[in-house]
């Protein structure tokens, strides 16, 4: 019992670690094109990125291991230029592959929105505004 309770609590411990991946500045200025939508931007390749998606036989956090995915597919698309990045497939064993396009300024940011209930809006509408955030 106490080999298997100290054998365990390494693997445990490490489950929660963030694993030191963050976005750096240069990610910073890369958005997410989660819509799809890159028409009239330039390819400029495809990037894959990797992290441990278990520790021994402990899963990790899904959520936790494609939010690791995409800040390390900004920080690689800004290696290359790129200003906009897609997901080309759900990950699978901790790797993903993601596309790298330079849209340019002007191509409308893709980041989620807040839907949030206006007193100025026709009753039962709703009005949006972006959330901005890096």
């Amino acid at each position: 019992m106490r080999k298997t309770l100290l054998l365990l609590v390494p693997v445990l411990l490490l489950g929660g670690c963030s694993w030191g991946i963050t976005l750096d500045s240069a990610g910073k200025g890369v958005r997410t094109a989660w819509n799809g939508d890159v028409a009239g931007c330039r390819d400029l390749g495809k990037v894959t990125v990797s992290v441990m998606d278990h520790v021994g036989p402990v899963d990790r956090n899904d959520i936790k291991v494609r939010d690791e995915l995409e800040v390390m597919a900004r920080n690689e698309a800004a290696k290359m230029h790129a200003d906009t990045i897609k997901p080309l497939a759900e990950p699978a064993d901790g790797s993903q592959p993601w596309g790298a396009y330079q849209c340019g300024a002007s191509h409308l940011p893709s980041t989620p929105q807040s839907t949030v209930p206006s007193s100025r809006s026709a009753p039962g509408s709703t009005q949006t505004f972006p959330v901005h955030g890096g």
